[in-house]
C-alpha cells in the first residue's frame, strides 16, 4: 500500500462525483468522452487486478469505488446523449 496510490485514487475519486453531478444536473454531456471513461474504467480494472493478483489490501475498496463512479458517469453519457425522437 502506497501513499501516493491512495492520494491519487482520493484525488480522482473527487472528481467524478462532480462529473455525475453536473450530467444529472444539466443533462448535458457535450464535452464528455466515451473513449476516455472506457480508457479509465480500463485502468481502474487493470489496478483491481492487481491488488487481487499481487498486492491484496484495502486499497482495492478505492479502485472498484472511482471504476462504479465512471461507469455511472458513462452511462449518463450513453442515457444524455441519445437525440430525442420526432
Amino acid at each position: 500500500m502506497s501513499f501516493f496510490e491512495i492520494l491519487m485514487l482520493i484525488c480522482f475519486g473527487v472528481s467524478w462525483p462532480i462529473s455525475i453531478y453536473k450530467s444529472l444536473a444539466t443533462r448535458v454531456v457535450a464535452g464528455k468522452s466515451p473513449l476516455f471513461m472506457g480508457i479509465v474504467i480500463l485502468g481502474y480494472a487493470a489496478g483491481i487486478m492487481h491488488k487481487l493478483i499481487y498486492s491484496r489490501d484495502w486499497v482495492i475498496v478505492l479502485y472498484i469505488i472511482n471504476l462504479l463512479l465512471v461507469a455511472t458517469d458513462l452511462s449518463l453519457y450513453y442515457r444524455f446523449s441519445k437525440k430525442p425522437t420526432e
